[in-house]
């Protein structure tokens, strides 16, 4: 089995409206309460959760807007340290990617793939719009870019190949997500043994063709001080669980590509 961390790095404007834990002041300028909320993942929660994928050598699959370098240069530099790997992942977070005419589209995809080549020293192979969000010319513009996969379609445990010559789609999750999970009320507790039934289930799936376990975390949620010990108690599981492969979606991609059979497309793909 092949499991990966998508570490959410983004980037959100104070005037703007987004992922809010009150709604009631979301269109307010100044929102100080979501806002503030937010930005604690990349003052302080983006931190502890480093602290934890070093003390179990985990390497994160960075799911950057493009404006966090511009704004974050510490955290693309400790992820540079830690040979992370670089997805875009649209320019903001306060903007979904889509309503864009093929030309502007092209423009925007561009300047995003050079600013985080730029910052990383390594252009992205892999792609998820903020809030899961593409156009119908996403994919092939991507392609062209040179990317290779695409996390937004959440409809397999496999990767498969798209329509467009060379792309794949790679897993993963809304649903093992601690920005869906926490906010529906689930303890820090309930968290842990979702991932146990992930892994557990997985396993039983892989004798078929191998699975992917891909554990979706932002560090505004995840990295909230109370949180922490449980995010922690998940590592450990999954770096000490047999026939797990600690990888980046990245390798996930190019070990499918490859055409390994230990991880078959699922039958009719």
């Amino acid at each position: 089995m092949a499991v990966y961390i998508g570490l959410n790095i983004e980037y959100f404007h104070p005037d703007f409206p987004s992922t809010s834990i009150w709604p009631g002041t979301a269109e307010l300028k100044p929102d100080a309460l979501n806002h503030g909320w937010r930005d604690y993942g990349t003052r302080v929660g983006i931190w502890r959760t480093i602290d934890a994928l070093d003390r179990y050598g985990v390497r994160a699959s960075a799911l950057l807007n493009s404006d966090v370098a511009e704004h974050f240069p510490q955290i693309v530099a400790a992820g540079k340290e830690r040979d992370w790997a670089w997805l875009a992942h649209g320019q903001t977070n306060s903007t979904l990617h889509t309503g864009y005419t093929l030309d502007e589209e092209r423009r925007l995809l561009e300047g995003i793939t050079h600013t985080i080549t730029a910052a990383t020293g390594r252009a992205p192979h892999g792609w998820m719009g903020p809030g899961l969000t593409e156009t119908h010319n996403t994919p092939a513009l991507l392609a062209e870019l040179g990317y290779q996969y695409v996390l937004d379609w959440t409809n397999d445990d496999q990767p498969y190949p798209l329509t467009v010559p060379g792309m794949l789609s790679v897993p993963y999750s809304v649903e093992l997500n601690d920005l869906l999970i926490f906010g529906k009320g689930f303890t820090g507790a309930e968290f842990v043994q979702m991932v146990i039934d992930q892994y557990e289930q997985l396993h039983r799936d892989a004798p078929t063709g191998g699975r992917v376990l891909a554990l979706a975390l932002h560090p505004f949620v995840i990295g909230q001080a109370f949180r922490h010990r449980y995010f922690e108690q998940a590592l450990e599981f999954l770096a000490t669980a047999p026939d797990v492969w600690l990888t980046t979606s990245d390798d996930i991609a190019a070990h499918y590509l490859l055409g390994d059979a230990a991880l078959k497309p699922p039958r009719g793909a």
